[in-house]
C-alpha cells in the first residue's frame, strides 16, 4: 500500500542532475566575480604600503642628509617611481611622514609611513 504523504513520482527526473551543476557552477562564478576587485584592492594596498615605506626612508635620508634634495621631492620621486602617487609630505625634525596612493579596481588605496633616524 503506498504512503499518502509521498505519493510515487509521476515525472521524470532526468536532468535533474545537470541543471544542479549549472547552478552549482553558476554561483561559482557569481562568486569569483566578486572576489576579483577585493583581491586587486588587498594587492594594491600590499604595494600601496611598501611604496610608502620607501618614500619615507628616501624623505628622511634626505632630511638627515644621506642624499641631496629636499626630503619631499625625493618622496615624491621614489613614490612616483613604485606607481604611486604621494599625497602628502610632513617633516618634523628629522622624522619624515609621508602619505601615498593608488586607484585600484575604482577604490583609492593609500599607505602611510614614518621614518627617520632611530631614538636616542
Amino acid at each position: 500500500m503506498a504512503d499518502p504523504e509521498f505519493p510515487p513520482v509521476t515525472r521524470s527526473e532526468r536532468g535533474a542532475g545537470s541543471i544542479l551543476a549549472v547552478a552549482v557552477v553558476a554561483g561559482a562564478i557569481v562568486t569569483l566575480a566578486a572576489l576579483a576587485p577585493l583581491s586587486l584592492v588587498l594587492q594594491a594596498k600590499a604595494a600601496t604600503a611598501g611604496a610608502a615605506d620607501a618614500a619615507a626612508l628616501a624623505a628622511a635620508d634626505a632630511a638627515v642628509g644621506i642624499v641631496a634634495g629636499p626630503p619631499c621631492d625625493r618622496a615624491g620621486e621614489v613614490a612616483t617611481a613604485n606607481g604611486t602617487t604621494l599625497r602628502a609630505c610632513q617633516i618634523d625634525g628629522l622624522i619624515v611622514t609621508v602619505r601615498v596612493a593608488v586607484t585600484a579596481a575604482g577604490f583609492d588605496v593609500g599607505a602611510t609611513a614614518t621614518a627617520g633616524p632611530p631614538p636616542q
